[in-house]
């Protein structure tokens, strides 16, 4: 009787020791990372098996990693796009200068052309001199008890020392006044930076008029600029004359 006891009791043992190598074996068959805990339990005193199923355990902390790895590589990606952002927005301010002095040198040169009289002293057409009074250009001869800035200061209502030639009858004196006004006006209004010089590179000089006959009017509206990232800037000499810090401009040049 003992012995038919301890060969049932060993029979009972081997078909649950198969039974939890099946269980096993069909895990890694299919790949499956997770031990049964069958497999486990009958299969604990083994070495080899015990250190593959801690070593899949652990493979849990790799997606950790990964997404760190890629909190990375998004933060440098945001950060470029930043950096491309603020270096265009520099871009798109000199975009924006150079795009409205270029229309306002354009209309000046319209109405230098519209205003132009024959010249008592040559053939040809002239400007009056007060056209090259730098005191009418940029608000010069007005003041602001307001302040702020040039456009809401003394632009948005006419100064009563500016004729109004649109609604009435103004000589060539009083045409350069208004002209000058006006064009200060549309220069400061995206930038209140920017002025308007006219000057004239005379052929003539003993002939008594600012820019005689045939002689080469230029147009100019200029404003500061800043060096970029330690970069220096290569100025232009038109853009320069008598300023003490760097300046870009724009330079239209119109013979009559």
């Amino acid at each position: 009787m003992v012995i038919a006891i301890s060969n049932m009791q060993f029979t009972h043992q081997t078909r649950a020791t198969n039974t939890g190598l099946l269980a096993y074996t069909q895990h890694s068959q299919r790949g499956d990372c997770s031990c049964t805990s069958q497999a486990i339990r009958f299969y604990s005193h083994s070495q080899s098996n015990q250190l593959r199923c801690l070593n899949t355990a652990r493979m849990g902390g790799v997606g950790m990693i990964e997404i760190l790895v890629t909190l990375f590589i998004l933060s440098v990606g945001l950060l470029g796009v930043a950096y491309l952002q603020f270096v265009g927005s520099f871009t798109n301010a000199e975009s924006l200068n150079r795009t409205q002095s270029v229309m306002v040198a354009q209309q000046f040169s319209e109405r230098l052309r519209a205003n132009a009289t024959f010249s008592i002293q040559g053939e040809g057409l002239v400007v009056d001199n007060d056209y090259f009074d730098p005191d009418l250009y940029n608000f010069e001869n007005l003041t602001c008890p307001s302040g702020g800035l040039p456009y809401d200061c003394y632009c948005l209502t006419r100064p009563a020392t500016i004729p109004n030639c649109h609604a009435n009858t103004c000589s060539t004196s009083q045409l350069a006044a208004f002209d000058a006004y006006e064009m200060s006006c549309a220069a400061v209004q995206s930038n209140p930076q920017i002025k308007v010089a006219l000057r004239c590179e005379d052929n003539n000089l003993a002939d008594g008029q600012a820019c005689s006959v045939g002689s080469k009017h230029i147009v100019t509206l200029s404003w500061p600029v800043e060096n970029w990232q330690n970069i220096d800037r290569t100025l232009n000499a038109k853009c320069n004359v008598d300023e003490t810090s760097p300046h870009d401009c724009v330079a239209v040049d119109i013979t009559l």
